[in-house]
């Protein structure tokens, strides 16, 4: 997805995130029934992978989201996202900084976690970040022992960065309309996903939640790069 249609295309809806897992076929086929189901976008997260692998896996989820029109993001690597013909990036505390990634990767769009901390997020816009991603919002198997972060501080982050806000961890189809009804434009989301029994259905019902959110909530036109 290059310029025009990244400049057009409003980050708003299911966020999904992918599980780790060594089936590179069965991956595939599992993000293709989540953009099947409404996905707005995919993020490529393997933490575990070797070097091959994740660039097997990254380019073959490239393809599919490129097919789709669906952007994909890939976790913690600049490098693995440019190689993998990735349309982003998302950066976590301990990843390159904005700056850095813009150089290397201009076109990108540049997701940054914020944790609990509405300071990191009024930062990520301050240095160009596209979007921002607060969280742990509920217990977490995937990072069970990740900080909690209110709906108070979700508001916050979304009011001092003025960018669009993916919130994440232990997200269900019971608790993702309090997020959304908060303010959350993305809601990230892996096992409530990836492990339902109609990945399909289960992305159509977390779309669906965003169906009446009001226009102008996320355009990245209109996002500033800095106060």
């Amino acid at each position: 997805m290059r310029n025009e249609a990244r400049a057009a295309r409003r980050l708003c809806g299911l966020y999904a995130v992918t599980p780790e897992a060594p089936d590179t076929r069965w991956l595939a086929a599992r993000v293709e029934e989540c953009i099947a189901g409404g996905a707005a976008l995919v993020q490529y997260r393997a933490k575990n992978a070797s070097a091959g692998l994740a660039l097997e896996q990254a380019r073959r989820l490239a393809a599919v989201c490129r097919a789709a029109g669906v952007p994909l993001i890939v976790n913690d690597s600049i490098d693995l996202a440019i190689a993998a013909g990735a349309d982003g990036v998302h950066l976590g505390r301990d990843d390159a900084g904005v700056a850095s990634a813009r150089a290397a990767f201009p076109t990108a769009i540049i997701g940054v976690s914020c944790y609990a901390d509405a300071g990191r997020a009024r930062a990520a816009a301050l240095a160009g970040a596209d979007y921002i991603a607060v969280g742990s919002m509920f217990a977490s198997s995937t990072k069970p022992a990740a900080q909690r972060a209110s709906l108070e501080i979700l508001k916050a982050a979304k009011e001092v960065s003025a960018l669009p806000v993916a919130a994440i961890g232990g997200i269900t189809l019971d608790n993702a309309p309090r997020l959304v009804a908060a303010g959350a434009d993305l809601v990230a989301v892996i096992a409530a996903l990836f492990e339902a029994a109609d990945v399909r259905g289960a992305a159509r019902s977390f779309a669906s939640l965003f169906a009446q959110v009001p226009e102008g909530n996320v355009d990245l036109r209109a996002q500033p790069r800095a106060f």
